[in-house]
């Protein structure tokens, strides 16, 4: 039997920050820029409270919570702290898989201290992360990774829970499907309108049944439901795509300033495909209008997108089809994928490329 720890700092950037302000510590903060379009990056659990979360923009996390302190990012020492939990997870185990820059799974099923229980040695990693980084994580342990990541989100903050594989069942029976992996918005409400709400009405599907609603997903489910998850924790991660994305300060709906801002995004991608050496075929166009609404487009090609004489075309071609005429544009994003190496999909999150965000 296997033995996965999940290990998600709890609250990292909001953390990291009353740390080193003590002006701050027991204060409502939200790390992210403190501008029109700004957005929230990580709220500590003091603005939590008011309703205040990442992703939210600055301007209603303001309205939500009135003492609001907003503090710009520091992305270099963020990394430089990330490293540092990590230095402390290499004494226990070399098989490690980061899932950003704070979480990722450890497979201590042998680790290197000889420790039986895992639940051990995630409490020995909690207690190393508070004595020498003045920081909290929390832990989830189980016999495979989608039952140790819903562990660790289960008691946060510092919390440290696991699942055993003779009370998995049980523990999935209730759990809503809202915090089942993969389960994004759309597909929530999918499950609800079938009548799924929570694990054991999952388990109650067929096989069949659920590839039909769900397609590939389908037996993931499937086999979530029943606590099967075979994914191995890998500790080298293959890109599957690079891409970049710019919110506006202001709405933008002319059309010839949406072809500027998309030369511009062009521009930035092609940059951080030669930074990353990338080579993929497949590009897609994220946009999210002025009502918060996402579509994206995607086309692949038999050439590898490295050139703008090849990617400008494509990229105006998917705008064209967006129908931008119907609503302002706050943000637009292009991502290359689906690796000339491994072919495979690039990884979706309800429909969307995961992005990085550029000034």
């Amino acid at each position: 039997m296997r033995k996965i720890i999940h290990i998600d700092m709890d609250a990292f950037f909001a953390s990291v920050e009353q740390r080193d302000n003590p002006e701050l510590r027991g204060k409502p903060i939200a790390v992210g820029f403190d501008g029109p379009r700004g957005v929230v990056s990580t709220a500590s659990y003091e603005a939590r409270k008011f309703g205040v979360h990442s992703a939210m923009s600055i301007a209603k996390a303001k309205q939500m919570c009135k003492n609001l302190i907003i503090v710009p990012s520091r992305h270099e020492t963020y990394k430089q702290v990330s490293q540092k939990v990590h230095a402390i997870f290499q004494r226990y185990t070399d098989i490690i898989e980061p899932l950003s820059i704070d979480e990722a799974f450890l497979d201590v099923t042998e680790n290197k201290k000889g420790i039986v229980l895992a639940q051990d040695i995630a409490r020995e990693i909690k207690q190393s992360i508070k004595d020498e980084l003045q920081l909290t994580a929390s832990a989830g342990v189980s016999y495979n990774k989608f039952l140790a990541k819903i562990a660790s989100d289960y008691r946060k903050p510092d919390g440290l829970l696991t699942i055993h594989p003779d009370r998995a069942l049980d523990f999935i029976d209730t759990l809503p499907v809202e915090d089942f992996w993969g389960v994004g918005p759309k597909t929530l409400q999918t499950m609800h309108k079938i009548g799924i709400f929570n694990g054991k009405q999952l388990r109650a599907c067929s096989l069949t049944h659920l590839t039909e609603v769900f397609g590939k997903a389908g037996p993931v489910f499937y086999n979530f439901a029943r606590g099967i998850d075979e994914r191995p924790v890998e500790n080298t991660r293959i890109r599957k795509s690079v891409g970049c994305e710019q919110t506006f300060l202001e709405d933008i709906s002319k059309k010839s300033a949406i072809i500027i801002e998309l030369y511009h995004t062009v521009l930035e991608l092609l940059r951080r495909i030669d930074k990353s050496g990338f080579r993929g075929k497949t590009l897609t166009l994220k946009i999210k209008y002025d009502d918060f609404s996402n579509i994206t487009r995607s086309i692949t090609t038999n050439k590898i997108l490295t050139q703008k004489s090849d990617i400008l075309p494509l990229a105006k071609q998917l705008m064209n089809q967006a129908n931008t005429s119907a609503k302002a544009i706050r943000l637009i994003g292009l991502s290359v994928s689906n690796a000339e190496d491994t072919q495979k999909a690039p990884q979706w999150v309800e429909g969307e490329l995961e992005f990085e965000e550029w000034d």
